[in-house]
């Protein structure tokens, strides 16, 4: 069973339907007591940053996502979901993220065109879970303005004016700032390689 955490402004729709395709049984999550005794828990980001981690703040699933995280439980942040991971972000500098990474979610720069949306091939720098199954240097889906910086952690990347994390994984943390629900037969996999987890 997989869990989908709902703070309001989610795309759940393309997850679940990327979830239903793939036979696996998923429930939305809305407060933090739905948390317990998950098994997997996905995250997804479309939105504000600072709205996102206000409304996760509020409703106490902040708190019962760290708990989640540290239980081992595996967990997957998608878009602003990944973002969330970091300490915060140059689009809501007063709100603070997760704090799981170091570093602060960055704004493209303006000679680029932002967002930053469309197929674009992400590059493997480690052996990632997320990944296997997959041909090298896939072309996924992405839509954001901001980006995560390269850590330890960074399984992969995109290069768009500058290099930055497009898949990240350690011990159970996984995310991806693209959109696996909306990057065809690739994000399926990843989607599917994620329900799979021991």
């Amino acid at each position: 069973m997989i869990h989908i955490v709902d703070y309001g402004a989610g795309n759940l729709r393309s997850v679940e339907n990327t979830l239903s395709l793939i036979g696996c049984p998923y429930e939305i999550v809305t407060s933090a007591g739905q948390l317990d005794g998950a098994e997997k828990v996905i995250l997804p980001g479309v939105g504000h940053y600072g709205q996102i981690m206000r409304s996760l703040a509020t409703s106490g699933l902040r708190e019962a996502l760290l708990g989640v995280i540290r239980r081992g439980i595996p967990f997957l942040g998608i878009c602003i979901g990944l973002q969330s991971f970091f300490e915060g972000s140059e689009e809501d500098p007063a709100v603070e993220g997760l704090g799981l990474f170091e570093g602060v979610i960055r704004r493209f720069d303006k000679r680029l065109r932002v967002p930053h949306m469309g197929w674009s091939p992400i590059s493997a720098r480690k052996e990632c879970t997320l990944l296997r199954g997959i041909s090298p240097n896939p072309y996924v889906y992405f839509a954001h303005s901001y980006y995560a910086p390269v850590v330890g952690a960074t399984g992969a990347i995109c290069d768009y004016g500058v290099p930055y994390t497009a898949l990240l994984e350690e011990g159970n943390v996984h995310g991806v700032q693209f959109h696996p629900e909306k990057s065809g037969s690739t994000g399926i996999q990843v989607i599917r390689n994620f329900v799979e987890l021991a």
